[in-house]
């Protein structure tokens, strides 16, 4: 037996985010054994990730886990999970919108779909939430097109432009739009009061609250957040207070001290200029309809969740919720909110069905690109 055994992998961009595509064929099948497996390849626990693939930021350290379907109406099962970077662990409790990008280009260049010319609709079981997402790839001979002209905040240069509707995603996670039924809840946060925050399950559950509520402008920078741990305890207090409310947590101490990544908090604000820290052009209220900050793993999104984005387009458009009340186009088809290094749009639509809010649409538009594939060496 060798020092070492070796996986195949693929590293690929998808959206903002980058992350390592392994086939569930490659993978032990007991679940101790695979997490176990994933960590060695990432080189989690390790500030640095010195001795793995991961990059050692919240971006680049997650997992796409690809598979037969294992339902007739999928094309693919998709797994997602976010590795940790300092603990010897892997949260499965939710998905990611940017990684989703990545799943069918890789499907079809794995040879798992067949690629038809043009477009490549491929039906996503994502695994975490047992909703469907369709991916609609531009496909050129057979494989993934890569070159385009789109453009996402986030990401240099353009690419080909991929749709992902998750309009099947109401309730991803709780089994309902509305975990608790209401627009607004009043959260009472230890150490802090009262906050009104909204909770909604859509791709993921987003907890958002007005930064004005909390203290900020709504235009901060990852890296002047950063430099404020009061203010990202208070933060992950009113995160871990909702996830306790919705049943995501048993308490708030195992809110707290599991570090989860989901579910997801965002400060929202009204329209307003501001740089994009990352150019320092500055981006044009009149561009937008709201701003809003995503946390994600206990720091700012450096631009914006893909599952976070479609939550939050979602909210704009239900009545009551404090997304809705700062958007400003909450009535027209598209969406288009700030985040910290640009603009993001997502193509919502909604009905009134009996009661009930439905979802007709949901989709946002992604690059991805294969980065690099090969074997990944691990100790035994």
């Amino acid at each position: 037996m060798g020092q070492t055994m070796k996986v195949p992998c693929v590293i690929l961009r998808g959206g903002t985010s980058k992350g390592i595509y392994l086939k569930a064929a490659d993978l032990p099948k007991n679940n101790c054994e695979r997490d176990d497996l994933i960590c060695k390849i990432f080189g989690s626990p390790d500030v640095r990730q010195i001795d793995g693939l991961g990059g050692a930021d919240p971006l680049t350290s997650k997992c796409a886990i690809i598979g037969p379907p294992s339902r007739p109406d999928a094309d693919v099962d998709y797994t997602f999970g976010q590795v940790s970077i300092t603990a010897k662990y892997i949260d499965y409790s939710g998905n990611c919108g940017n990684i989703s990008a990545g799943v069918g280009p890789f499907a079809i260049d794995e040879g798992l779909v067949t690629a038809t010319e043009g477009v490549t609709r491929v039906r996503i079981h994502n695994t975490n939430t047992g909703k469907i997402i369709v991916a609609e790839v531009p496909t050129v001979a057979g494989k993934a097109a890569v070159t385009g002209e789109h453009v996402i905040a986030g990401v240099p240069g353009t690419g080909a432009k991929i749709m992902l509707d998750y309009s099947d995603t109401a309730g991803a996670v709780t089994g309902k739009l509305l975990p608790t039924g209401n627009s607004t809840d009043v959260l009472v946060v230890e150490g802090f009061g009262q906050v009104v925050a909204s909770i909604v399950d859509a791709a993921n559950v987003v907890i958002f609250v007005r930064a004005k509520d909390i203290g900020l402008t709504g235009i901060e920078t990852p890296k002047e957040l950063g430099s404020r741990p009061d203010m990202l305890n208070l933060l992950e207090k009113i995160r871990g207070t909702a996830a306790v409310k919705i049943g995501m947590a048993k308490n708030l101490e195992d809110a707290l001290q599991r570090i989860p990544a989901f579910p997801m908090l965002a400060f929202v604000s009204p329209a307003t200029d501001y740089q994009d820290f990352t150019t320092g052009q500055i981006i044009k209220a009149a561009e937008m309809d709201f701003v809003s900050r995503l946390m994600f793993m206990q720091v700012m999104h450096k631009t914006y969740a893909g599952t976070g984005t479609i939550c939050t387009g979602v909210a704009a458009k239900i009545p009551g919720t404090v997304v809705n009340e700062l958007a400003s186009a909450s009535n027209k088809p598209v969406i288009k909110f700030g985040h910290p290094a640009g603009i993001i749009e997502v193509e919502v639509a909604t009905e009134k069905r009996e009661s009930n809010l439905v979802l007709t649409r949901a989709a946002m538009s992604r690059t991805a690109r294969r980065i690099m594939d090969g074997n990944v060496y691990v100790g035994r």
